[in-house]
């Protein structure tokens, strides 16, 4: 990349000082021997990462949690509840080996996030990858929903979310460099994009909150080598789906099936779909990929 002024060319224009930069098109021959040398290990390895995955307890933080830690990354993970937090980290450990530790922590404000930030400073110098995955949802019917089920969801699926980042920004920024950019993933919903079937009223807005603060975010802190992208998952085996359709939060036993025969791939979502993208996004390969909000719905919102 070179820099090119507008320098007067003798003519009687006068300097304007301003600066255009040239960055030449790769050559073919450039190109390849530039991709003879990138292998799959490397364009998708997470292995020695530092990661923390908050909601991490069970669900789809559970999976990507799971994905990372398969890979050879440390794994935090935060939950409201300590002694789950604690059960699926050393679940977790038992299964695939490596170093999984449990911070429970209320991130439904900046409290919590400043004291789960103190926890990680305590324990590393950097985070290589943060996951936004707390959520909280609520329903009722529409003439019953409380003030309360809009307090919660948005304090827990909006604000908390925002102080975790702004918390943990002096340890993001360790680990940032130009090359390998610290990565921020949030998980929002398919309901950020198009309205909900069930009557969860501030989840939606949430979510949709969820994907313009990842925008907005995405553009700020790309400068700074922190990268920030969102997660809008479809239909999961998860406790908080089955609360919603009836399931009663009993995930072994909730009708999948009726929902597989509502979405496209016919089937809902695996854990290697939802940590297969959060690896994508935390791994050189997702390093020039901002502020996008990638759904992970076998195809419900465009069918």
């Amino acid at each position: 990349r070179r820099a090119r002024s507008s320098a007067s060319s003798g003519n009687g224009s006068s300097d304007t000082g301003h600066v255009t930069l040239v960055t030449p098109m790769p050559t073919p021959g450039r190109v390849s021997a530039r991709m003879r040398d990138v292998k799959i290990d490397d364009l998708f390895s997470v292995s020695g990462k530092i990661v923390l995955v908050t909601g991490g307890s069970r669900g789809i933080g559970e999976m990507i949690a799971a994905g990372f830690l398969a890979n050879g990354a440390k794994v935090y993970i935060s939950s409201r509840k300590a002694d789950a937090c604690e059960a699926t980290a050393h679940r977790l450990m038992d299964t695939y080996g490596g170093e999984c530790i449990a911070l429970p922590a209320d991130l439904s404000g900046a409290a919590g996030a400043t004291a789960l930030a103190e926890e990680l400073r305590a324990r590393e110098d950097r985070l290589d990858v943060l996951v936004n995955n707390a959520g909280q949802a609520w329903g009722a019917p529409f003439e019953e929903f409380p003030e309360k089920g809009w307090d919660r969801v948005l304090n827990v699926n909006v604000k908390g979310p925002f102080f975790v980042i702004q918390q943990m920004m002096p340890l993001l920024e360790a680990a940032a460099t130009a090359d390998d950019p610290a990565r921020v993933i949030n998980i929002g919903s398919i309901d950020g994009l198009r309205p909900p079937r069930l009557q969860t009223y501030s989840y939606s807005p949430s979510k949709a909150a969820m994907h313009a603060m990842t925008r907005q975010l995405g553009a700020e802190l790309a400068p700074r080598n922190i990268i920030v992208n969102a997660i809008a998952p479809g239909p999961f085996p998860t406790w908080m789906l089955s609360t919603g359709i009836g399931g009663g939060g009993d995930v072994d036993n909730t009708d999948w099936d009726s929902l597989a025969r509502m979405n496209p791939r016919g089937r809902v979502g695996t854990p290697e779909d939802i940590a297969g993208l959060a690896i994508f996004l935390a791994s050189r390969a997702g390093a020039y990929t901002v502020g996008e909000i990638i759904t992970c719905d076998g195809g419900t919102v465009i069918s």
